[in-house]
Protein backbone atom coordinates (compact mmCIF):
# COMPACT_ATOMS: atom_id res chain seq x y z
CA UNK A 1 0.00 0.00 0.00
CA UNK A 2 2.90 2.36 0.59
CA UNK A 3 2.76 2.93 -3.40
CA UNK A 4 -0.56 4.47 -3.04
CA UNK A 5 -0.14 8.50 -3.37
CA UNK A 6 -1.71 9.71 0.54
CA UNK A 7 -4.54 11.55 -1.34
CA UNK A 8 -5.31 8.22 -2.91
CA UNK A 9 -5.20 6.25 0.65
CA UNK A 10 -7.10 9.35 1.97
CA UNK A 11 -9.84 8.51 -0.16
CA UNK A 12 -9.50 5.27 0.50
CA UNK A 13 -10.36 6.00 4.26
CA UNK A 14 -13.44 8.19 3.93
CA UNK A 15 -15.35 5.51 2.01
CA UNK A 16 -15.81 4.03 5.71
CA UNK A 17 -17.59 7.26 6.63
CA UNK A 18 -19.43 8.61 3.52
CA UNK A 19 -23.20 7.98 2.97
CA UNK A 20 -23.02 9.03 -1.18
CA UNK A 21 -20.44 7.53 -2.59
CA UNK A 22 -18.38 9.85 -3.56
CA UNK A 23 -15.08 8.49 -2.93
CA UNK A 24 -15.84 4.86 -3.56
CA UNK A 25 -16.51 6.77 -6.85
CA UNK A 26 -13.60 8.79 -7.00
CA UNK A 27 -11.65 5.60 -6.39
CA UNK A 28 -13.25 3.68 -9.40
CA UNK A 29 -13.48 6.17 -11.98
CA UNK A 30 -9.74 7.17 -11.10
CA UNK A 31 -7.88 3.63 -11.86
CA UNK A 32 -8.22 2.41 -8.02
CA UNK A 33 -10.64 -0.49 -8.15
CA UNK A 34 -8.75 -2.20 -6.20
CA UNK A 35 -9.06 -0.28 -3.60
CA UNK A 36 -12.78 0.45 -3.93
CA UNK A 37 -12.94 -3.41 -4.11
CA UNK A 38 -11.11 -3.74 -0.84
CA UNK A 39 -13.29 -1.23 0.74
CA UNK A 40 -16.57 -2.62 -0.48
CA UNK A 41 -14.95 -6.25 0.93
CA UNK A 42 -14.81 -4.80 4.43
CA UNK A 43 -18.30 -3.02 4.45
CA UNK A 44 -19.35 -6.74 3.79
CA UNK A 45 -19.57 -7.34 0.06
CA UNK A 46 -18.70 -11.07 -0.86
CA UNK A 47 -18.59 -9.91 -4.56
CA UNK A 48 -16.02 -7.04 -4.29
CA UNK A 49 -13.46 -9.64 -2.43
CA UNK A 50 -14.28 -11.95 -5.23
CA UNK A 51 -13.47 -9.28 -7.54
CA UNK A 52 -10.04 -8.67 -5.88
CA UNK A 53 -9.40 -12.93 -6.50
CA UNK A 54 -10.38 -12.61 -9.49
CA UNK A 55 -8.35 -9.76 -10.73
CA UNK A 56 -4.64 -10.47 -8.86
CA UNK A 57 -5.31 -8.88 -5.86
CA UNK A 58 -5.15 -12.36 -3.46
CA UNK A 59 -3.30 -9.83 -0.89
CA UNK A 60 -6.30 -7.15 -0.54
CA UNK A 61 -8.79 -10.23 -0.16
CA UNK A 62 -6.71 -11.94 2.59
CA UNK A 63 -6.34 -8.49 4.22
CA UNK A 64 -10.12 -8.20 4.53
CA UNK A 65 -10.60 -11.59 5.92
CA UNK A 66 -7.66 -10.73 8.50
CA UNK A 67 -9.73 -7.66 9.57
CA UNK A 68 -12.65 -9.99 9.50
CA UNK A 69 -10.47 -12.56 12.39
CA UNK A 70 -9.10 -15.05 10.22
CA UNK A 71 -6.08 -16.03 11.40
CA UNK A 72 -5.44 -18.51 8.59
CA UNK A 73 -6.23 -15.16 5.92
CA UNK A 74 -3.53 -13.14 8.60
CA UNK A 75 -1.21 -15.99 8.54
CA UNK A 76 -1.39 -16.15 4.43
CA UNK A 77 0.10 -12.46 4.58
CA UNK A 78 3.20 -12.89 7.07
CA UNK A 79 3.77 -15.88 4.81
CA UNK A 80 3.62 -14.31 0.87
CA UNK A 81 6.11 -11.60 2.75
CA UNK A 82 2.84 -8.66 3.57
CA UNK A 83 3.74 -7.37 6.74
CA UNK A 84 2.89 -4.18 5.78
CA UNK A 85 -0.84 -5.09 5.69
CA UNK A 86 -0.46 -7.53 8.62
CA UNK A 87 0.39 -4.82 10.84
CA UNK A 88 -2.38 -2.95 9.45
CA UNK A 89 -4.44 -5.69 10.39
CA UNK A 90 -3.00 -5.31 14.23
CA UNK A 91 -3.22 -1.34 13.83
CA UNK A 92 -6.84 -1.83 13.04
CA UNK A 93 -7.26 -4.25 16.18
CA UNK A 94 -5.92 -0.92 18.52
CA UNK A 95 -2.71 -3.41 18.98
CA UNK A 96 0.19 -0.49 20.48
CA UNK A 97 3.06 -1.86 19.21
CA UNK A 98 2.14 -1.62 15.51
CA UNK A 99 0.76 1.83 16.21
CA UNK A 100 3.84 2.48 17.46
CA UNK A 101 5.68 0.94 14.70
CA UNK A 102 3.46 3.09 12.38
CA UNK A 103 4.42 6.17 14.20
CA UNK A 104 7.52 5.17 14.45
CA UNK A 105 8.43 4.92 11.00
CA UNK A 106 6.43 7.85 9.68
CA UNK A 107 3.24 5.81 8.77
CA UNK A 108 0.62 7.95 10.39
CA UNK A 109 -1.72 7.63 7.48
CA UNK A 110 -1.74 4.27 8.58
CA UNK A 111 -3.34 5.19 11.92
CA UNK A 112 -5.48 7.27 10.48
CA UNK A 113 -6.89 4.56 8.25
CA UNK A 114 -6.89 1.89 11.14
CA UNK A 115 -8.85 4.45 13.31
CA UNK A 116 -11.65 4.90 10.18
CA UNK A 117 -11.67 1.37 9.65
CA UNK A 118 -12.24 0.59 13.33
CA UNK A 119 -14.50 2.99 13.96
CA UNK A 120 -16.52 1.41 11.18
CA UNK A 121 -16.30 -2.04 12.07
CA UNK A 122 -18.03 -1.15 15.94
CA UNK A 123 -20.63 0.52 14.46
CA UNK A 124 -21.64 -3.04 12.45
CA UNK A 125 -23.54 -5.97 13.19
CA UNK A 126 -21.25 -9.13 12.01
CA UNK A 127 -22.02 -10.89 9.00
CA UNK A 128 -21.68 -14.46 9.77
CA UNK A 129 -22.71 -15.22 6.20
CA UNK A 130 -19.26 -13.96 4.91
CA UNK A 131 -17.11 -16.22 2.67
CA UNK A 132 -14.39 -16.93 4.49
CA UNK A 133 -10.57 -16.65 3.27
Amino acid sequence: MLDYDPKVLMAFGETFSEEDGEFLNYLLNNGYPELAALSSGIRGSNEAVDWLFKNKFPHFAAFDNAVSGSIEAYTWLLYNNQNLLALFVDAINNDTNALAWLKNHNLEIFIHLSRKIRNFREGQTFDYHKIHF
